[in-house]
């Protein structure tokens, strides 16, 4: 991913990353659940926001663990000197287990294919690997089913123990609907965690962490907390969802701008088609301004004669569909210079459009809009430095 420290000259486009509100909102999160600690999870380039710089702000705010899907992702943290306790998650078979092992990677297990696996590049690395067991309580994704399959994979996950070829260091799980309040779901499979944390430390398994939260159980399941909490969209300042509450009802602030420079602004008259298939056609004679980002650079195609941007103070909508490299707002007869900045979204403190009203705009979500944003954006890491 591309990163600059500052811009020598205005560039097409940028995403402003804000590290100290990154750091507020680890700050924040661990205030939410003040009785575990906090893994911060950078994977997929930490939601598009840059894993290396956003990984070493939330440490530095408290955050005891970092979470990544792939080994890959981890190895790359390693690689970058990252300490500490760093898990990750998402296996295929082959995976580059002895090489997590050798990092001192937590790696999950969710069936027995890679409890072999792990345990063979234990032996083959000559160190016990850091396991932790996930178990599927009702996502249907990921983990080990209740029941029969679950006692064989701590039964044998016990026996590599004994042999001293690994080290269960937690049991785990994850929420299917904790951004829906009330869904009978979350009760259900809060007890079924119980139960399978019960029945595996009952046979002698004694993990060092026990954790089923993510970003909306974090903010309002405190029930849910156990000893970790895995914090992924709420660590850059976006609420899981809109039903829970704003950003700012829970403390957060959103950690990217992102914006572009207007490549061209120019008078057309009315009834002038506007981008491929002219789905709009201007209604009188006005100002275009091309906006030097589009569906190659993460904004959403779906977003169409939709999207919001603001330009010198006032919303503007995109004008037509938008294309690999560039979409339309219809300025209606502004002039702003070319170079102008076009701001998609941000916090909002300048009246400008969040990522939410993107999600809403395009028919999805915010956690979409902020991790498709490609690497053709530079990133741009403000307030690199610690708090005070």
């Amino acid at each position: 991913m591309s990163e600059r420290t500052a811009p020598a000259a205005p560039l097409r486009a940028r995403a402003e990353i804000d590290l100290a509100a990154l750091r507020a909102n680890v700050r924040a999160l661990r205030a939410h659940a003040p009785g575990a600690a906090v893994m911060a999870v950078v994977k997929s380039e930490a939601y598009g926001h840059g894993a290396v710089p956003c990984a070493r702000a939330a440490v530095a705010a408290g955050a005891s663990w970092l979470g990544t899907a792939t080994p890959e992702e981890a190895l790359a943290l390693r690689a970058a000197g990252l300490p500490g306790r760093i898990m990750c998650w998402l296996w295929t078979p082959g995976g580059p287990w002895r090489e997590a092992i050798e990092a001192d990677l937590d790696v999950s297990v969710s069936g027995m294919w890679a409890l072999a696996e792990v345990v063979g590049a234990a032996r083959e690395a000559d160190r016990p690997a850091r396991v932790q067991l996930k178990a599927d309580t009702g996502l249907g994704r990921g983990g080990c089913q209740p029941g029969e399959d679950w006692a064989e994979l701590v039964r044998e996950a016990l026996r590599a123990e004994a042999e001293g070829l690994l080290r269960v260091t937690g049991l785990w799980s994850h929420f299917a609907c904790a951004d829906e309040p009330g869904h009978p779901s979350i009760a259900g499979q809060l007890g079924v965690f119980r139960e399978m944390v019960a029945y595996a430390e009952g046979q002698g398994v004694r993990p060092e962490v026990r954790h089923i939260a993510n970003s909306p159980a974090t903010l309002t399941l405190p029930e849910s907390h156990f000893d970790l909490v895995r914090t992924g969209i709420a660590t850059y300042g976006i609420s899981p969802s809109p039903e829970l509450g704003t950003p700012a009802d829970f403390g957060l602030r959103p950690v990217m701008t992102l914006s572009g420079s207007l490549a061209l602004v120019k008078h057309v008259p009315g009834g002038h088609g506007v981008s491929y298939g002219h789905r709009y056609v201007t209604p009188g004679a006005t100002t275009l301004g091309l906006v030097p980002l589009g569906y190659a650079d993460g904004i959403p195609r779906h977003a169409s004669s939709a999207g919001p941007v603001l330009v010198e103070g006032k919303w503007r909508t995109i004008a037509g569909r938008v294309a690999m490299d560039q979409f339309v707002v219809d300025l209606g007869g502004d002039e702003p210079a070319a170079g102008a900045e076009a701001v998609l979204f941000g916090p909002g403190d300048r009246g400008e459009p969040t990522a939410e009203d993107w999600a809403q705009a395009a028919g999805t979500i915010a956690y979409e809009i902020v991790t498709r944003i490609g690497t053709r954006v530079p990133r741009v890491y403000v307030n690199e430095e610690r708090d005070g």
